[in-house]
């Protein structure tokens, strides 16, 4: 695998998991954070370096369905960490009511990089 993409994955990664400790945190005070937030944070290493080859394929991509797919198959497992974790810290959880939110937010992530990452027009 390129080098570069497998850096830009973990850095990536820790900077989504940065975040999503330090929302955290203010929201429900650092010092509550179970420990088993921290731990699946470490999750969305493994789950930004698999869809890696998702990104460079999509940008490539001319159909802006296909290319919409290709980017919310790439982003779907580490969101889902970044947003079931954070979300499972409520104590009023609605199951439903964070997959609802969950798949309305990959869908309009999708369809905007597809739309602003369109590939390079080919001459005829």
């Amino acid at each position: 695998m390129n080098p570069v993409f497998v850096r830009s994955a973990v850095v990536t990664g820790l900077l989504i998991a940065l975040v999503n400790v330090l929302f955290a945190g203010l929201d429900h005070g650092f010092e509550r954070l179970p420990i088993w937030f921290y731990l699946v944070q470490l999750l969305i290493l493994p789950a930004m370096a698999l869809p890696l080859r998702m990104f460079p394929q999509a940008a490539m991509t001319s159909d802006y369905l296909r290319r919409a797919a290709l980017y919310a198959l790439g982003w779907a497992v580490p969101y889902a960490i970044y947003k079931f974790s954070s979300d499972a810290l409520n104590p009023v959880l609605s199951p439903a009511g964070s997959l609802i939110s969950y798949l309305f937010t990959v869908i309009l992530f999708a369809l905007l990089f597809a739309a602003i990452r369109r590939p390079p027009e080919q001459k005829k």
